[in-house]
């Protein structure tokens, strides 16, 4: 008879290795070294939180993702947040405040939610929500940024808040950065990686996979020379195709097999690093983990989502706890009809069932 999945616990064994690969990484940094011994013990507490909710009937999920505002100063290519509205030039309008962000983030302190990710828009143009998340040193937040608000007062802050961890987005090499994401980005984030080194700060990196540069964000050279600007978090995500147009660009299943095999010599070879891998490393656990399996999404004004990619809510934490939010009739019913299973195009099955999330949220 096959074992039953337990996700609580394969969760709890993945957040843990993900502490200690990053405790590893950062072994030659004493400060960032006694931040991640001290988030150990708070990440240890946080998973008995969560599994006692579990008992209780109810599932924590161990990361969140906030999308901090609806604003961002660059316009790249396909980006899925411009496509579906959620990120626009027009002046925001009843965003949640950081009073509000503050509230969230110590909910989920309270619920044992251990990594909340904070994303836009370009999640930097909101200083004060930021400043709020790093009172919070029970939570670890990978700040997924385009690189182009980072001042000195951000190092200043990154230096005195270890648990705020800038992830800066990165397509490649110069040619192709600069083609996706605007003429001279790419000097701007790999001369800010420099300063993070220079000034002892952990950063990550967050690349886009597409089929235009899998090759070359997956080579030992490409990843080489993220490790020695000590880069110690690389996620690569799958590109999401939000237009016909930009179909093509979606790895197919050649590119997620060249990927999946380069991640495996990748992780052997570069120890100093953490590497991820979406939707590729949520295989292991199932399937897509979003619509609360083991994240979910917060919108700029509030509104509860799946995932960022499916911009579907029925509640808002404006109005409700995060317990509550967690709770979503939406996503009991994308799990219980099986959603988040099956074949899809690109980095994202909701997106890809649109159709039948947008008949789930109606009924």
């Amino acid at each position: 008879m096959k074992q039953q999945f337990d996700l609580q616990k394969h969760i709890e064994q993945g957040v843990e290795q993900i502490v200690a690969d990053t405790l590893k990484a950062t072994l030659k940094n004493p400060k960032e070294s006694a931040f991640m011994v001290k988030f150990a013990a708070a990440s240890r507490k946080a998973s008995k939180t969560r599994l006692s909710y579990e008992q209780q009937g109810i599932h924590v999920p161990g990361f969140l993702i906030a999308s901090i505002t609806s604003s961002c100063n660059l316009h790249c290519a396909g980006c899925y947040s411009r496509c579906s509205n959620a990120t626009n030039d027009a002046p925001p309008v009843r965003q949640l405040t950081d009073e509000d962000w503050l509230r969230i983030f110590k909910e989920a302190d309270e619920l044992g939610i251990s990594f909340i990710m904070l994303a836009g828009g370009e999640p930097m143009m909101r200083r004060d929500i930021i400043e709020s998340a790093g009172k919070m040193r029970n939570i670890i937040f990978p700040i997924f940024t385009n690189g182009t608000f980072i001042d000195d007062r951000y190092y200043k802050l990154f230096d005195s808040c270890r648990n705020l961890i800038p992830v800066l987005s990165i397509e490649g090499g110069e040619e192709i950065t600069d083609a996706r994401r605007g003429e001279g980005i790419y000097r701007i984030v790999s001369a800010n990686m420099d300063k993070f080194r220079d000034k002892g700060l952990i950063f990550g990196a967050s690349i886009t996979v597409t089929t235009e540069n899998v090759k070359e964000v997956s080579s030992p050279e490409f990843l080489r020379g993220l490790i020695d600007k000590g880069c110690k978090l690389v996620i690569f995500v799958e590109f999401v195709p939000v237009t016909e147009e930009a179909r093509h660009l979606a790895p197919g299943d050649a590119e997620r097999a060249y990927l999946a095999e380069a991640m495996d010599r990748l992780r052997t070879t570069y120890t100093e690093a953490v590497l991820l891998s979406f939707p590729g490393d949520e295989l292991a656990m199932g399937g897509c983990m979003a619509a609360g399996r083991e994240f979910f999404h917060i919108n700029s004004h509030g509104g509860a989502e799946p995932c960022p990619f499916s911009p579907y809510s029925d509640i808002n934490v404006k109005e409700t706890s995060l317990k509550d939010a967690i709770a979503s009739p939406l996503f009991a019913q994308l799990q219980e009809q099986g959603v988040l299973s099956g074949e899809h195009v690109g980095g994202c099955v909701l997106y890809e069932k649109r159709e039948q999330v947008e008949a789930i949220l109606q009924q």
